[in-house]
């Protein structure tokens, strides 16, 4: 049974955004500065960055300082496990919808 539904809440709403799924996506090759994520997510860098904030404020990502790049990569390998079973699901519930 869950126990820890204040916490499941709070991540849920961190993931409640399609710009934060891409970029966790993105992390699940690795480790990537903001400006490599702002070329391959085709999204401005105050957006990618403002995101990035709310994604290590949730804890879902890690940062590493290397001179004056800042580097951005995924907390826990399980993240993407769980968005491809989110993303699944989806699928089945929706796959019948004739509205929305």
């Amino acid at each position: 049974m869950l126990t820890n539904l204040p916490s499941l809440a709070f991540l849920a709403k961190s993931l409640a955004d399609e710009n934060r799924l891409r970029i966790l996506l993105a992390l699940g090759n690795g480790k990537k500065a903001v400006t490599h994520l702002v070329e391959e997510l085709r999204l401005s860098q105050p957006l990618v960055s403002h995101h990035l904030k709310e994604l290590k404020g949730s804890l879902l990502v890690k940062v590493e300082r290397r001179g004056p790049f800042i580097y951005y990569e995924m907390a826990d390998p399980r993240i993407i496990d769980i968005l491809a079973g989110l993303a699944e699901l989806a699928g089945d519930l929706l796959a019948n919808r004739k509205t929305f």
